[in-house]
């Protein structure tokens, strides 16, 4: 039986509730939902969508670096908006920070979030370099 492993690596965001942000069998990787939320402080990285998808990614880059993975090795995304309007603006946000790579990718619009600032979360499957 293959070994599930789950993290919560250092310098990212404190999970909300009874989960670790990352789990890991072999060279396969998932990333729970994350929201864009400065770990540091525990506040949101700012109020608008290209600021909570950029930390977002920054919180993935850490979280992907701790188990033997990067940006690079990303397979899928989803993405839960709050508000399609965003759409544009997180693309570009998310451009900046995976650079050349298109993993697979799902947006759902969705009607709330956990905490009421949050405007996306995203969540990721993944596989190391190795």
């Amino acid at each position: 039986m293959p070994l599930v492993e789950t993290f919560t690596p250092p310098n990212t965001p404190t999970p909300i509730g009874p989960y670790s942000h990352v789990a890991k069998v072999g060279s396969f990787i998932t990333i729970g939902g994350t929201a864009g939320v400065d770990p540091a402080t525990g506040a949101l990285a700012g109020d608008d969508v290209a600021s909570q998808t950029a930390r977002i990614l920054e919180s993935f880059r850490v979280m992907l670096q701790h188990v033997g993975s990067d940006l690079q090795h990303i397979v899928h995304v989803n993405v839960f908006l709050r508000d399609m309007a965003d759409f544009d603006e997180m693309n570009r946000a998310y451009v900046a920070a995976v650079g050349d790579h298109r993993p697979a990718r799902t947006v759902f619009s969705v009607k709330e979030l956990p905490r009421p600032s949050v405007l996306l979360t995203m969540n990721l499957t993944a596989v190391t370099k190795e």
